[in-house]
């Protein structure tokens, strides 16, 4: 690789002591987060987008214990590639404390899957935004949803709102679990009634859909406090009060500038404009991230 094709650098977490102004409840599970590093270790994959600052799983733990976090899901991060060993070692390092949703790929069979598995991961994850590049790959969607159903491990998928649509008739029909990522990115400015997002309604009406409220700041158009994504989130939530989920996709990579990393506080916080109600803030928080990624 060039210089001159080397990745761009990105920008790290904001870190800092502040702590939510209100407490999260008892049992918060954070089902998106990701482990980045160390290199020397667990390296970037060369044909990464750009080059996040290491995020290990130590500035985690200590992000969960600040903001009131009991359980989590660490998802496989992209410039880690098809190499899913940085995730592997944030669960076996964590006690317990927390699952995992690795990357597909088609080098891995379903004896490395049942391994996995006994590790603690409980999901494959399928990227294919425009950010990340590349399409879904059908064949091995089919192979994943397979062994994902012998496994008993949900399917996530992280992809542009128009592509939503044309999926639905595959993903409706899948007999596991599926979480799609960040309110499917839809972009709030188009308002409630724009097309994706009634996809996305309907699909959240299917008994195996869910959806994570996640990544407020990459779909803002207002910025902080986020005000703008507040009515979609309300509406996952009265569609689906128990199939919706919450990350804090920290330590949100991807960001050039610095105006528009978010605070970890400030998303926890809005946890609060999302579920006035304590019944539907306990199932987004502790009882739905439970009852699909515990075992029974």
């Amino acid at each position: 690789m060039t210089e001159a094709s080397q990745p761009k650098p990105c920008l790290g977490a904001i870190d800092d002591a502040s702590r939510p102004r209100r407490a999260l409840p008892s049992g918060t599970w954070d089902t998106h987060f990701h482990v980045f590093g160390p290199l020397d270790r667990f390296p970037y994959a060369a044909n990464r987008k750009y080059t996040p600052p290491p995020a290990p799983f130590e500035a985690y733990v200590a992000l969960a214990e600040r903001l009131g976090i009991s359980r989590g899901v660490c998802v496989h991060p992209n410039v880690h590639g098809d190499d899913n060993a940085v995730t592997l070692d944030a669960l076996q390092r964590s006690n317990g404390r927390l699952l995992g949703i690795i990357k597909a790929s088609r080098q891995l069979s379903l004896a490395q899957l049942r391994e996995m598995d006994a590790a603690g991961v409980r999901g494959v994850r399928f990227a294919f935004n425009p950010q990340h590049g590349g399409e879904l790959d059908g064949e091995l969607l089919d192979r994943f949803a397979a062994w994902a159903e012998e496994l008993r491990w949900c399917i996530d998928f992280h992809m542009a709102p128009e592509d939503l649509e044309a999926l639905v008739p595959r993903l409706s029909k899948l007999t596991v679990p599926v979480v799609i990522d960040h309110v499917a990115r839809i972009d709030p400015a188009h308002g409630l009634e724009q097309r994706p997002f009634r996809v996305l309604l309907d699909l959240v009406l299917h008994d195996h859909v869910y959806v994570k409220l996640s990544g407020a700041d990459r779909i803002t158009r207002s910025g902080p406090p986020y005000t703008d994504v507040v009515p979609f989130a309300r509406a996952l939530i009265a569609a689906a009060p128990t199939r919706v989920l919450w990350g804090s996709d920290w330590p949100h990579s991807g960001y050039f500038d610095s105006s528009r990393m978010p605070r970890d506080v400030a998303l926890a916080d809005l946890v609060f404009h999302f579920a006035p109600g304590e019944a539907d803030r306990i199932r987004l928080l502790v009882d739905n991230p439970r009852a699909l990624f515990e075992r029974r």
